[in-house]
């Protein structure tokens, strides 16, 4: 919006041109949702708190440490969207179908996750129903799928590509569809199992959007996708100022969930930005790799996943508390241990993700 604005301007003064630089651009958008995160933050902390004070946002069932957090307020995911669409609105092409198909798909998985926190915190019960939120999260996650099919176009639309392999694509057809429901639902519930200590979710999340910003401008450029032997998808590069835009709003959260949190992401944060990654990947044709950037969330799920299968037909259990981190919380780590230790895993498995653009 304001580059498209200032650009209108650039024959009268020249260096408004750096704004049609998809890399200046990024920068902005990474510097504005930052900004704009840090001055809404303390207002919207100390409106939450006052909202939330007869409410918990920490469940009963966690590690005893976590009974200091009571009162601590949450859906602070509503300062990521906020900030990171604010951002996007001012430097994104907004003539760019795949900006508006990713904004459509934060809000309203971002939607589900305030639906479901408030039932929480409000309402004081147990959130949505584990079917009702699945059935939700799948509806918009077809509808991203359908969509992103129509602007991509031609016989790669519904084709998967494969890390390492330069020239072989799986050809889906319309099972494309439920392929894409599965990573989209799948990433935003994985982030939203590993939203569980101080910082622990969203320096992960903040990797992985690094990754795919670097991806999104190389499969959106011509030549360097020639050049690296992967998918060009024309028009992907302006996720790469979207990505910017979610890492700055990303940042301005962590200043402020950084331990001891003043505020918590909340249902509305993890499933806005895990749902973003996801849709994200399936644009770029990169979904194989988000498993590998996102490898701490995969990890994450599936000891909740090996918990519930060990415990319902073998009677017992593989890990002291599932998901992995409250595992290593009762044998006695502390909590900023651990974050630390699986911001490491997330930063080496990104590293070895963006490997894949070259090793072909």
């Amino acid at each position: 919006m304001l580059a498209s604005f200032l650009l209108e301007f650039s024959e009268y003064f020249q260096p408004l041109n750096v704004l049609r630089y998809i890399t200046f651009r990024s920068g902005l958008a990474l510097m504005t949702a930052m900004v704009i995160g840090f001055l809404i933050a303390p207002w919207l902390i100390r409106k939450l708190g006052h909202w939330q004070r007869d409410g918990t946002t920490v469940r009963e069932d966690l590690p005893e440490a976590h009974l200091a957090k009571i009162g601590t307020p949450s859906m602070g995911g509503i300062l990521i969207v906020l900030s990171a669409l604010g951002s996007i609105l001012l430097w994104s092409d907004l003539g760019n179908r795949y900006v508006w198909a990713v904004m459509l798909l934060i809000v309203l998985f971002g939607g589900i996750g305030f639906w479901d926190d408030v039932l929480k915190i409000r309402h004081k019960s147990k959130g949505l129903s584990g079917r009702l939120r699945l059935a939700l999260e799948g509806i918009v996650a077809a509808g991203f799928s359908c969509a992103v099919i129509y602007i991509h176009g031609g016989e790669t639309a519904t084709a998967l590509s494969f890390p390492f392999f330069k020239d072989f694509m799986l050809q889906l057809s319309w099972f494309m569809v439920p392929f894409v429901i599965l990573v989209i639902v799948g990433s935003a519930n994985a982030v939203n199992l590993t939203d569980g200590l101080d910082g622990l979710a969203i320096m992960p999340v903040i990797i992985a959007l690094g990754c795919l910003g670097i991806i999104s401008y190389a499969v959106g450029h011509a030549v360097f996708s020639e050049y690296l032997q992967v998918t060009s998808v024309p028009g992907s590069g302006e996720l790469s100022v979207v990505c910017s835009a979610l890492i700055g709003a990303g940042v301005g959260f962590l200043w402020f969930n950084a331990p001891p949190a003043r505020i918590f992401m909340g249902d509305t944060g993890s499933l806005a930005m895990g749902g973003a990654l996801g849709g994200i990947s399936v644009i770029t044709k990169h979904e194989i790799v988000l498993f590998v950037i996102g490898g701490l969330f995969v990890i994450e799920t599936l000891s909740v996943v090996v918990q519930v299968i060990s415990y319902r037909y073998f009677g017992r259990r593989v890990f002291a508390m599932a998901p992995l981190h409250h595992h290593f919380e009762k044998k006695g780590w502390s909590e900023s241990t651990i974050v630390i230790r699986f911001w490491i895993i997330a930063a080496i498995l990104g590293l070895i993700g963006l490997s894949t653009l070259k090793l072909r």
